[in-house]
């Protein structure tokens, strides 16, 4: 855990909701009682940074409700900066219900006219992004509203301005937007980032073609290295003039896969941040992204560095 007060070295900012699910497989209809946590893209990353020790900041706009101060206090009590989230009076917090029927998840989102969708540039601190070394961004943000949309344009152009690295994860959200929404807004900030983070099918989806050849043809066009999730048990790195396959870790069991690609993210960046290099990133992404989802929840099964560390030293779990 790194100290507090330490300048983030790491910023990222979207929507956090608070999340309800019945316990166990029961559907949401015939559930007695609800578990409360919360989740969202962004601050499951910078939960992971944390975690894995890097010092990090998140902010957002959350409902002045309980929800948003139940978000706020939990994601500060892993050891995130979140001294520039801010609340508003006149709007929610965003909410959405989970359940896993037959194997199946099911995500059901209130998030319309939430706090967050009524983010502006106005409420980006350019000296806070200027500090940062890496600012994290999402596409499920801009799918949000014009404003967010607009606010995530603002928060790369600031990047960019003062020489911070973007890394820009797509995270396609079709019940936010249709596809032909999302392609013109995800394709310029893809080309507007250092290190774009795309699954394999969301190519398919934004490039319009099932052919990898033709994906990597366009991938090299971009200014950013390419780090494609989600390939037959491999990641691949596009860079310009080569891609390289870096293999998955093979998870014993798979309990719950919401958060695994925060996780990849997590890890690529720690990586990144303590001089790895691009094929070590993402063999530690791959790692983190192994780990969480053999554990269920968002952020919840995110494993410290001491754990991380653990693993890749094969050390034995001393129970007592």
């Amino acid at each position: 855990m790194h100290a507090y007060g330490q300048a983030p070295e790491v910023i990222t900012f979207g929507e956090s909701m608070a999340l309800l699910m019945p316990p166990g497989n029961k559907g949401l209809e015939y559930a007695a009682s609800l578990d409360k946590s919360f989740g969202g893209a962004e601050s499951n990353v910078a939960i992971g940074l944390a975690r894995l020790g890097v010092p990090v900041g998140w902010f957002g706009r959350l409902g002045a409700d309980p929800l948003g101060r139940m978000i706020a206090k939990r994601i500060r009590g892993e050891g995130v900066d979140v001294s520039r989230v801010t609340f508003a009076e006149d709007a929610p917090t965003g909410l959405m219900l989970r359940e896993t029927v037959n194997g199946k998840s099911s995500v059901f989102y209130y998030r319309r006219f939430s706090a967050a969708s009524r983010m502006t540039p106005a409420h980006l601190d350019e000296d806070y992004i200027a500090s940062a070394k890496v600012l994290h961004v999402t596409g499920i943000t801009p799918a949000l509203s014009a404003d967010c949309a607009e606010t995530v344009r603002a928060a790369v152009r600031l990047a960019r301005k003062h020489g911070v690295t973007v890394s820009f994860d797509p995270n396609l959200r079709l019940k936010l937007w249709t596809i032909d929404e999302a392609r013109p807004v995800l394709l310029e900030l893809a080309a507007e980032a250092d290190y774009f983070l795309p699954g394999l099918d969301e190519l398919k989806l934004l490039y319009e073609t099932e052919s990898f050849d033709e994906i990597v043809a366009r991938l090299r066009g971009l200014r950013a290295v390419s780090i494609v999730k989600g390939g037959n048990d491999e990641t691949y790195i596009v860079e310009r003039d080569r891609v390289t396959a870096v293999p998955y870790f093979k998870a014993e069991r798979v309990v719950d896969t919401v958060g695994a690609g925060d996780a990849f993210c997590a890890g690529f960046l720690k990586g990144l941040r303590i001089g790895y290099s691009l094929e070590e990133a993402v063999r530690l992404g791959n790692l983190l992204g192994c780990m969480v989802v053999q554990v269920e929840g968002d952020w919840e099964g995110v494993p410290t560095w001491d754990e991380v560390e653990a693993v890749l030293s094969n050390r034995k779990h001393v129970e007592r």
